[in-house]
């Protein structure tokens, strides 16, 4: 299976975000059915690390994908943009045939 790469400017954002959380937070990537495109990602502050979670990790910043969403994942990279659009995450989906104008949401 292909590695989930963190940018960067992901873990700068991440290391931001979690700076203002609770000691132990973590981001949680999952991908769920539903979107516009068929899959989405979604992003959650979780507290909680399962023993079968994948685990990325960069220059500090920890990102945990459950075992089924990293399937859905497997080779992309996660990145952070801010342009005219506004500030988002972004994922950079090799497995993703389609995805919608929003970003967040992708087809297989």
């Amino acid at each position: 299976m292909s590695e989930i790469i963190l940018t960067p400017r992901a873990a700068k954002r991440i290391n931001e975000i979690m700076g203002g959380e609770p000691p132990g937070s973590l981001l949680r990537i999952s991908v769920n059915g539903g979107g516009c495109s068929g899959f989405s990602y979604s992003f959650d502050i979780a507290r909680d690390r399962q023993d079968q979670d994948i685990a990325i990790e960069r220059d500090g910043a920890t990102v945990v994908v459950d075992p089924v969403s990293v399937q859905y994942m497997a080779g992309s990279t996660i990145d952070f943009v801010n342009d005219l659009i506004g500030q988002s995450f972004k994922i950079e989906n090799p497995l993703a045939t389609a995805s919608c104008g929003c970003g967040t949401s992708f087809s297989l």
